[in-house]
């Protein structure tokens, strides 16, 4: 388990807390972030770490959920809009190795669900 993982999901856990006191929700059901594909972030390690970020806290009976988002790059060559995973960083179109990243290296919560 990264120690990485666990100080960005007890700060989560801080964020989500004082949102929920702040708008006076008393019973938080479910956290949803979301990560992009590139980030350093490891889902299974933010998964594995939960439950000791909550544990003695308010939140200690929610729910996780994770959104992976895609790791999309831009073609510098010939525009095409393309997952650099999938494509091994070199465009399907062109071959090209010169891009510029739109997405995926997110890190966010994307919404809190109270009961």
């Amino acid at each position: 388990m990264g120690l990485h993982e666990l100080g960005v999901v007890i700060e989560v856990v801080k964020t989500v807390e004082d949102f929920a006191s702040k708008n006076g929700l008393t019973k938080v059901d479910t956290i949803v972030l979301q990560l992009g594909e590139l980030s350093s972030m490891i889902p299974t390690y933010i998964e594995a770490c939960y439950p000791a970020a909550v544990d003695g806290t308010s939140l200690q009976d929610t729910k996780l959920e994770i959104e992976i988002l895609p790791g999309n790059a831009i073609c510098k060559n010939c525009d095409k809009v393309y997952n650099l995973i999938q494509n091994n960083n070199k465009c399907p179109n062109c071959a090209s190795g010169d891009w510029e990243l739109l997405c995926g290296k997110e890190f966010m919560i994307k919404e809190i669900i109270a009961c």
